[in-house]
């Protein structure tokens, strides 16, 4: 037990307790017992992508600094509204978090009546990492650069072909986006998975596939796939020889998926900053950044006001990219 010094308690510490004794009960009470039992991480993806990973190696972490287990549960489907709808259902005091990215701020322009508010009904916490694409060709392709292939596009219109996962993906609409940003007459070809992308792109079917980098690393490092180009603001670190379309001329090409955390609107603002803070220090850890790094995430933590704000951006930039491509909401 520590005792007060001699005189009673410095005027800090006296200031100090007051302040938590004006703190609403239920702040207070939060700052105390969370976390009291299992945090549940709902993802909206199937096991084994991008955002699984993610969310399993981040979850392990915070595991350990809040001493209960961080249990993951997948709800794929619906454009995430299964999953949304079951955190929003949940106790708004942390138990219950929801992984969030770039498909949240799509499915408000994809869903004709979206149960919920993203931006009113969560409460976001932190980023986790971005995620870029790359446009990749098979590993015989006769185009060697992303000019090659616009050039062979804009003198053949209609007829060069765009692999890419689900209609309303961020694949999709980064493949919609890049024949917006280079003017280019090309055919959107949807496929189930990625794996079928590559199948095409080696088949020939294809001429380009328009894919989350991650998921591609082995493939182009067994040589299977060539990639042409990454879609970030800079090289990728595990390619440094693969040059972005913006270096390549496609000007305001950039393609950055994210991943980050949220919680239901209404969860306590000590339990928002206690998993915020949690959240940044894991993703300073070196290990976790590289295990992160080698599935083609940039670690990067980020504050609630932040996220809150990039979510916004991402609903207005989406919302233009779709309204572009004609793409009615279901």
């Amino acid at each position: 037990m520590t005792l007060p010094p001699p005189g009673g308690l410095s005027r800090r510490d006296a200031l100090a307790g007051l302040a938590m004794l004006c703190l609403p009960g239920a702040v207070r009470a939060a700052e105390v017992t969370f976390p009291s039992r299992p945090v549940t991480l709902v993802v909206p993806f199937a096991p084994g992508g991008v955002a699984d990973l993610t969310a399993r190696t981040v979850g392990r972490a915070l595991a350990l600094a809040l001493g209960q287990p961080v249990v993951v549960d997948n709800r794929p489907g619906a454009g995430g509204i299964v999953a949304t709808q079951a955190v929003l259902k949940a106790p708004a005091d942390g138990h219950t978090l929801l992984l969030i990215s770039n498909a949240t701020a799509v499915s408000v322009h994809l869903v004709k009546r979206l149960p919920y508010d993203v931006t009113r009904d969560l409460a976001p916490i932190s980023t986790l990492g971005f995620f870029e694409l790359a446009l990749v060709v098979g590993s015989d392709s006769r185009w060697r650069s992303l000019g090659e292939l616009v050039a062979h596009g804009r003198s053949h219109p209609g007829k060069l072909t765009l692999g890419t996962i689900s209609l309303g993906s961020t694949q999709h609409l980064a493949a919609e986006l890049f024949k917006a940003r280079t003017g280019l007459d090309a055919v959107v070809v949807p496929y189930k998975g990625t794996p079928a992308v590559i199948t095409a792109l080696r088949a020939g079917e294809i001429d380009l596939g328009v894919e989350v980098l991650g998921p591609l690393l082995a493939q182009l490092q067994a040589g299977v796939i060539r990639a042409l180009a990454v879609t970030g603001p800079k090289r990728f670190e595990l390619l440094p020889g693969v040059p972005t379309a913006l270096e390549q001329g496609v000007r305001d090409y950039t393609v950055d998926s994210w991943n980050a955390l949220a919680a239901p609107a209404g969860t306590p603002s000590a339990v928002v900053e206690r998993l915020r803070h949690t959240t940044q220090e894991a993703l300073a850890q070196p290990g976790l950044r590289a295990t992160l790094r080698d599935l083609g995430v940039k670690a990067q933590a980020g504050t609630p006001a932040e996220l809150a704000a990039l979510l916004a951006s991402e609903i207005r930039h989406w919302g233009e990219v779709v309204r572009a491509a004609r793409i009615e909401p279901a």
